[in-house]
C-alpha cells in the first residue's frame, strides 16, 4: 500500500490543478474575457464599415490586392501545425515528456483554424462572394484546393481533439469537485459512457493510433497547399519550386512558438508549475531553435540562388528588400525573428530560464508574420509593367479586424479551458501507473511427454532432457 500513495496523492493534485479552473471563474479571467470581447466589438464595427462600403475602406487596390487579410490567413494556418507536431509526432515517438503539453497543442491547432478562414472571408469583401467559389471554383486552381484542404484538417483535428478528451470528460462528469458544475450535462453527454475498461482504452488507442497516421499528411498537404496558391500565381516574387517545403518549415517554427508561449501563460495563470517543468520548455526551445537552422536556410537558398542569376525583375525585388523600403521589415524579421531566437536557446545561460525560451518564442512569431507580410505585400508591390512599385499602407478598418482575429483567437482559448482541463490528466495518470509485476516463473512437468518442460509466459517448449538410460527399458 505504501507504494501505490505516492500516485495517489499525485492523482489527487493533479485533479485539483486540471480541475480547479474549471469550477470557479476568477476576477482576472472576467477582465481578461471583457478586454478581448472589446477588441472584438471594435473588429465587428469595422467590418460593419468595411460591408457598409465595401473594400474601398482598406489600403488594398488592383495592383496590391492582398494586404493583411492574406497575411493573418497564412500565420494562423502556420500556427495550427503545433497541434500535430506535438500531439501526433510526438505520440508515435512514444516522447513521454510531451504528455503534459499535447491538450494545449490541439487546443492551439483547431482554435487557429478557425479563426483562419475567417480572414478570407473578410478579404472577399462581400461573404455571399464565397458561393462563387464552388459554384464557378476550377479544379485546376489551389484556391479550390486550400478550401477542401482547409475544412478536412478542421474536422480531422476536432475529432482528434474530442477522442482525447473522452477519458478528461468522463472523469469531470465522475469527479466531486465538478458535482454541482452549470455543464455536467456536456461531460456527460460527451464522455460517451466511458468507463475506462480495458476493451475501451484499446479501441481509443487504435482510434487514435489511425488519427495520429492520417492527421500528419492532411497537415502538411494543407500548408503544401496554402504555399502552392503563391507560387502558382503569375509572380516573379513567388516563382518558386520550394515554396511548399518553406511554408511547412515555417508552419512548425511558429507553431512550436505560440505552444511555448500559451504553456507560460496557463502555467502561470492556474499554478500548474509541477507539469510545467524547464525541461519541458527547454525541449521545446530545442525544437525552436532547430526550426529557425530550418528557415534561416530557405532564406539563404532562395536569395543567393536569386540574386546569383538576377533573372527578370528580380533585381529591383532584392533591392527593394534589402536596401529599399522593405528593408526594416526583411531585417527586423532576420534578425529578431530567426537569429535571436536561435541563440536564446543556444547560449546555456538564457535557455536555463523559461523567461528567455518565451522571449525566444515571442521574437520568432513576430518575425514569423512579418515574413508573411513580405511575401504577399512585397511580392504583390514588384510592378508587372514598367511603372513605379506599388505602395501598400493598411487602414484602420484592417488593422481592428487583425486585432480582433487575434482577439478571437485568444478568446476561443480562453474558453476551451475553462471548459475541459488544459492537461492530459488521464494520459499523464496512466502514465504514473505502477506496472505489473511479472510473475515468477515456474516449470510445469508434462506427464504425457516425459523430460518435456514449459515456462509460463514462454510461448515454446524447452527442448526435452534424454532418459538417462538412453531409452532403454
Amino acid at each position: 500500500m505504501e507504494a501505490v500513495k505516492p500516485v495517489v496523492d499525485f492523482e489527487d493534485r493533479l485533479e485539483e490543478r486540471a480541475f480547479s479552473p474549471l469550477s470557479h471563474i476568477s476576477a482576472k479571467y472576467a477582465l481578461l474575457v471583457a478586454v478581448l470581447l472589446v477588441f472584438i466589438g471594435l473588429g465587428v464595427y469595422a467590418y460593419q464599415t468595411q460591408f457598409r462600403e465595401g473594400l474601398v475602406v482598406t489600403g488594398m487596390r488592383d495592383r496590391i490586392s492582398w494586404g493583411l487579410y492574406v497575411t493573418m490567413f497564412v500565420f494562423f494556418i502556420g500556427i495550427s501545425m503545433a497541434g500535430t507536431l506535438i500531439s501526433a509526432i510526438l505520440r508515435i515517438a512514444h516522447a513521454e515528456w510531451r504528455l503534459p503539453i499535447t491538450r494545449m497543442a490541439e487546443f492551439v491547432t483547431v482554435a487557429a483554424l478557425v479563426i483562419a478562414p475567417v480572414f478570407i472571408l473578410l478579404d472577399m469583401g462581400q461573404p455571399t462572394r464565397l458561393s462563387n467559389l464552388f459554384i464557378f471554383g476550377r479544379w485546376q486552381s489551389p484556391l479550390t484546393w486550400d478550401v477542401f484542404g482547409l475544412t478536412t484538417y478542421l474536422i480531422g483535428s476536432a475529432i482528434y481533439l474530442y477522442l482525447a478528451l473522452i477519458p478528461d470528460l468522463a472523469l469531470c462528469r465522475d469527479s466531486k469537485r465538478l458535482k454541482s458544475h452549470p455543464l455536467k450535462w456536456l461531460f456527460k453527454a460527451f464522455a460517451v459512457e466511458w468507463r475506462g475498461t480495458h476493451s475501451q482504452h484499446h479501441r481509443l488507442a487504435r482510434t487514435l493510433g489511425i488519427f495520429m497516421i492520417v492527421i500528419i499528411p492532411v497537415a502538411v498537404s494543407m500548408h503544401t497547399v496554402t504555399s502552392w496558391i503563391f507560387a502558382m500565381t503569375l509572380r516573379e516574387p513567388w516563382d518558386s519550386t520550394m515554396y511548399a517545403a518553406y511554408f511547412v518549415g515555417g508552419a512548425l517554427y511558429s507553431g512550436v512558438g505560440v505552444l511555448i508561449i500559451l504553456m507560460a501563460v496557463l502555467r502561470k495563470a492556474f499554478h500548474l508549475e509541477e507539469y510545467f517543468k524547464l525541461q519541458h520548455f527547454k525541449n521545446l526551445g530545442y525544437m525552436l531553435a532547430a526550426f529557425s537552422l530550418i528557415v534561416m536556410f530557405f532564406n539563404v537558398s532562395e536569395y543567393v540562388t536569386e540574386g546569383f542569376k538576377l533573372k527578370g525583375d528580380m533585381h529591383l525585388y532584392l533591392e527593394r528588400m534589402f536596401v529599399g523600403p522593405l528593408a526594416p521589415y526583411y531585417w527586423t524579421y532576420a534578425l529578431s525573428g530567426m537569429v535571436l531566437p536561435a541563440l536564446l536557446v543556444a547560449i546555456p545561460a538564457t535557455r536555463r530560464s523559461i523567461g528567455f525560451i518565451v522571449l525566444a518564442a515571442l521574437l520568432a512569431n513576430i518575425g514569423m508574420w512579418i515574413e508573411r507580410y513580405l511575401i504577399v505585400v512585397g511580392g504583390l508591390s514588384l510592378p508587372l509593367q514598367p511603372y513605379h512599385p506599388a505602395i501598400y499602407s493598411p487602414t484602420w478598418v484592417e488593422w481592428s479586424l487583425m486585432a480582433a482575429g487575434i482577439a478571437g483567437f485568444i478568446l476561443l482559448i480562453t474558453l476551451i479551458v475553462k471548459i475541459v482541463p488544459a492537461v492530459a490528466v488521464w494520459e499523464m495518470l496512466e502514465h504514473r501507473k505502477p506496472k505489473p509485476v511479472e510473475e515468477p516463473v515456474e516449470e510445469l512437468e508434462q506427464t504425457r511427454q516425459p523430460g518435456l518442460r514449459v515456462k509460463l509466459g514462454s510461448p515454446f517448449p524447452e527442448k526435452p532432457t534424454p532418459p538417462v538410460d538412453g531409452g532403454r527399458k
